[in-house]
């Protein structure tokens, strides 16, 4: 197990943090926003804007996070917003290592790092999406490198360091960094969709896009996001 992303990490993390977006995820909402509601897992979900937002769009939604401290301020959002309790179980979990006993409808992840190389993470819980449901990947997009290289299909699968800037507002940083990201942690679509077999699963949406977003007063950020939406064959 890596040590740089492991509970303690993720617990310091979340107690230094201030209060995160409480608006869900604009990839989300725009991936996932059309499908019949089912059953969905958030991989890594910390405060839950995002699994609030899909249980109250009728899906039964497992929400997993390895940090407590998260989990905590997820309830609380959770219960503010009167989501009903069959709709939303918040479950402490490594993603690294657990596993759910069941499959589900929808599995997304939305910049999540946990103790494992970061294609290997979107692999991994690739398994846990039912027969003609629906993986949605989000991440930090990876871009050229210091030396003018773009980035490859393969890069993901370096293995991780110990340091990450997440968000802008994460503790530690990284000496080699792409769009303010350590390496460990940013991916391309091509790097993701290499990890899904093509005879089980149809690539939907593959795209790499930056976006502003507002962090407060009159400043913005830019984001640069790859997103994957994939339906996996019956």
């Amino acid at each position: 197990m890596t040590q740089g992303f492991d509970k303690d990490y993720w617990e310091t993390h979340w107690q230094q943090a201030g209060g995160q977006q409480i608006a869900p995820n604009p990839c989300l909402v725009r991936e996932v926003g059309f499908l019949l509601p089912g059953t969905a897992l958030d991989a890594g979900c910390g405060e839950g804007a995002e699994a609030i937002w899909l249980a109250s769009q009728g899906w039964r939604v497992t929400a997993a996070d390895i940090s407590a401290e998260a989990l905590s301020r997820a309830g609380d959002r959770s219960a503010a917003a009167q989501v009903p309790a069959e709709h939303l179980r918040w479950v402490e979990a490594d993603l690294s290592s657990w596993e759910p006993d069941t499959q589900f409808d929808l599995v997304t992840t939305l910049y999540a790092h946990p103790a494992m190389p970061q294609l290997a993470f979107y692999q991994r819980i690739s398994q846990w999406v039912a027969p003609g449901g629906t993986l949605l990947v989000v991440g930090h997009l990876r871009g050229p490198d210091p030396a003018g290289h773009g980035g490859s299909a393969q890069e993901g699968h370096r293995p991780p360091g110990h340091r990450h800037a997440d968000h802008g507002h994460g503790p530690g940083q990284a000496d080699h960094t792409h769009g303010g990201h350590p390496d460990e942690v940013t991916v391309t679509a091509a790097g993701i969709t290499h990890g899904l077999d093509p005879s089980r699963w149809d690539v939907v949406t593959a795209e790499e896009l930056t976006r502003t977003v507002a962090v407060g007063g009159d400043r913005t950020v830019e984001l640069r996001d790859v997103v994957v939406r994939a339906t996996r064959r019956p």
